[in-house]
């Protein structure tokens, strides 16, 4: 991969979005997540962590005000 980039599966997104894999799985079923970036192999999309960084579901039942920022986009303050 070009940018060198480790590839999360359901168990790392559902993680990032502090969710349960099923409720990740649902939500790429239903279209709520971003698209994949590899979907090569069979019912195992995964995706570059930088395409969830950022990225804030929308819709019934998410909470914006719950999720802190990520420990990735805290630097710091020296």
């Amino acid at each position: 991969m070009a940018d060198d980039q480790r590839l999360w599966g359901y168990t790392e997104v559902a993680a990032h979005l502090g969710i349960s894999i099923g409720a990740a799985r649902s939500r790429k079923s239903r279209g709520s997540l971003p698209a994949p970036d590899d979907d090569s192999v069979p019912d195992r999309p995964r995706w570059k962590p930088s395409t969830l960084k950022g990225w804030k579901p929308v819709g019934r039942g998410f909470r914006s005000d719950l999720h802190g920022p990520s420990p990735h986009e805290i630097t710091p303050s020296n």
